[in-house]
């Protein structure tokens, strides 16, 4: 038995002293592994990711081209829902909320193509403000600024002019 635990003992000074042998290598394991995940890091900030599907309106860069960290590569729109920014005057405002389906129509060859929206947003403020409002003709000026959402099925361009109708229960 005493033979046994010397033999023991010296396995686990010999294990004791592999490990002190051994440290510097765990060690710069470790300062490699710190280096690799640097390194990942920087390969996965350094990939382009889309925040949105869409289209490429305007590209400020070209490939292979070298650039600068939070500089914008391209301008993108997701086109295939378009909002569209129409004015309504005050006393059209008390008909409209968020949600209101509309009618939207844009110019065609030979008519008007209507298109459905949904007012998604209604401006807080009267956006054009005449110096003295007097008579309820010039309070017709105060205007509103209304965003309306309207599925576009390709038809539909940015800076396009449009009509908006609100829908009434007689049309």
């Amino acid at each position: 038995l005493d033979d046994i635990n010397g033999e023991i003992d010296v396995i686990k000074q010999q294990i004791l002293s592999v490990e002190i042998q051994n440290a510097p290598v765990v060690n710069e394991l470790k300062s490699i592994d710190v280096q690799l995940r640097q390194i990942d890091d920087q390969i996965s900030k350094s990939k382009i990711i889309n925040p949105v599907n869409g289209t490429v309106l305007t590209k400020y860069a070209e490939t292979n081209e070298i650039t600068s960290f939070s500089k914008p590569l391209y301008k993108i729109a997701d086109l295939s829902t378009m909002k569209l920014r129409a004015y309504f005057s005050e006393p059209q405002l008390a008909g409209l909320k968020i949600g209101q389906e509309v009618t939207v129509k844009i110019d065609d060859a030979d008519a008007m193509q209507s298109h459905r929206g949904t007012i998604s947003w209604i401006a807080s403020e009267a956006e054009f403000t005449p110096k003295i409002i007097q008579t309820k003709e010039e309070r017709v000026a105060l205007v509103y600024a209304v965003k309306v959402d309207v599925a576009n099925d390709g038809s539909l361009k940015i800076g396009m002019p449009a009509e908006v109708w609100m829908n009434t229960d007689n049309n």
